[in-house]
């Protein structure tokens, strides 16, 4: 499973919920690239991501701080992926940006 390994918390995570449009359109290319770009900002700590048939997902991106979360922001090529995804990859979007205090989780022990 591809779960992000993070620190501790307290850190940040950008929840970003989509609906696609039909078709690809370039999609698949800018999204692995945005990925990989953000992967290589300062502050950058992990990324989860699901879409499912239906053309809904949810990627979560986790930042060490807002300051990191503004640059990447801020990043030309994100603003220019941005600007392409509302004119042609998303019929819809929600972006929430919080804070995690407490982090915890399960894994079933194989056997």
């Amino acid at each position: 499973m591809p779960f992000a390994k993070l620190p501790a918390p307290p850190y940040y995570v950008v929840c970003f919920s989509s609906a696609r449009t039909e078709g690809d359109n370039g999609y698949g290319e800018i999204a692995d690239a945005m990925e990989e770009l953000a992967r290589e900002q300062p502050g950058f700590l992990g990324i989860e991501s699901v879409r499912g048939n239906d053309g809904f997902g949810i990627t979560n991106a986790f930042w060490r701080d807002e300051d990191s979360i503004r640059a990447w922001k801020r990043n030309v090529d994100h603003l220019a992926a941005q600007k392409q995804g509302r004119a042609e990859w998303y019929s819809h979007y929600e972006v929430r940006v919080a804070r995690v205090e407490r982090a915890y989780g399960f894994s079933k022990a194989e056997g």
